[in-house]
Order: C-alpha cells, then structure tokens, then sequence
C-alpha cells in the first residue's frame, strides 16, 4: 500500500488484550488490503501494549496506534 490507506479500521480498547487478536486475525484474512488499523488504548494495564507491539511487527498493513502508553506505530 502507498499513500494515504483507503479507509480506517478503528479500535477503541481499555485492557482487552484477549479480545483484540480476534480483530487482528480477521484484518490479517482481509482480501483488500488497502486500510490501515488504528489502535487507541486507554492505558491499558494488561498485555495489550506487548501484543500491538508484535503485530506492528508482523502485519503487511499499519497499524498506528494512541493512547496514554502510545505503542510507536511504524
């Protein structure tokens, strides 16, 4: 994808780490890739910042995020 993403995915969360890989894995399975996944946590006090961490790594899409303990988005 190049340029600004056709339309956003966008993920409110507050301590859902074991509900968020659902999204991921559906996003990943997506067909039309061109979308980005924005991420706002509420400074979540579980696992959520270590697992977005590794999806940012692993997803062919963005996935900026924000929120009170920003994960550095690509």
């Amino acid at each position: 994808m190049r340029g600004k993403p056709t339309f956003t995915v966008f993920t409110p969360t507050f301590n859902r780490a074991h509900l968020l890989d659902r999204a991921f894995q559906s996003l990943k399975n997506q067909t039309f890739r061109d979308f980005e996944w924005v991420i706002v946590d509420d400074g979540s006090t579980d696992e959520t910042q270590d697992i977005v961490t590794h999806w940012i790594k692993e997803a062919d899409f963005p996935i900026p995020t924000f929120g009170n303990q920003t994960v550095e988005s690509m």
